[in-house]
């Protein structure tokens, strides 16, 4: 920037949960350095307690918007943590500023990480969002599968949570053929080093891959 001031990037959680931005902070804690930009996670109040059918997607894309706009002055990347990246295109009208959809991100990165990649969704309505949404991005040659741990994204805390994700992790791996992992909801934040250990493949946290390319936007413009 070059005026003293730190580079910021705002993360959006545009659900109303706070614990779910809670858990976002957490694990962008690796990717906060001294030298680095700022990360700023804050929730979305007008959004639904979890982001989890088309409907809950198309609904917060007018508010989301908004908030970029007001934010645009002080913001020098934004990320959409959400995992049905809703109101990406939208939110890119709203500024000139990097805007970064974490699936988008956490797609890129498992390319980049192993041949085929899973997705472990928290219900069948997310399962069939992502399917659409790989096709949409023309990476079905590389996708092994999603599968729903059947749970909301309220519910996601605890070893119950855990022990359906690594189930259906294993699935994944087993039945489809995933040599990686995506985490395929922002709720699941503080589960990946447990599944990374019971799992033995690469598990990406779709918030850490959007803030990574937010940072590297940052820098290097």
């Amino acid at each position: 920037m070059g005026d003293g001031r730190q580079d910021r990037i705002l993360v959006i959680n545009p659900n109303s949960t706070d614990a779910v931005t809670e858990a976002i902070d957490e694990a962008l804690e690796p990717l906060r350095f001294a030298d680095g930009p700022r990360i700023d996670c804050v929730t979305m109040p007008e959004g639904p307690p979890g982001i989890e059918c088309q409907r809950h997607v198309d609904g917060v894309s007018g508010p989301l918007c908004a908030l970029v706009a007001r934010e645009d002055n002080h913001t020098e990347a934004f990320v959409i943590a959400c995992f049905g990246d809703p109101g990406l295109h939208a939110a890119r009208e709203a500024t000139h500023k990097p805007v970064i959809g974490i699936a988008e991100a956490a797609y890129a990165s498992a390319l980049q990480q192993g041949e085929r990649f899973g997705v472990i969704a928290i219900l069948e309505n997310s399962v069939i969002r992502q399917r659409r949404y790989v096709r949409q991005l023309g990476l079905e040659a590389r996708y092994a599968a999603s599968l729903a741990i059947g749970l909301g994204v309220t519910a996601l805390e605890g070893e119950g949570a855990t022990r359906r994700m690594i189930e259906t992790g294993r699935r994944l791996i087993e039945a489809h053929g995933a040599d990686v992992l995506i985490m395929g909801c922002t709720g699941m934040a503080r589960q990946r080093q447990a599944l990374r250990q019971a799992l033995g493949v690469p598990v990406i946290d779709p918030s850490q891959a959007g803030a990574a390319q937010a940072i590297a936007a940052v820098r290097l413009s």
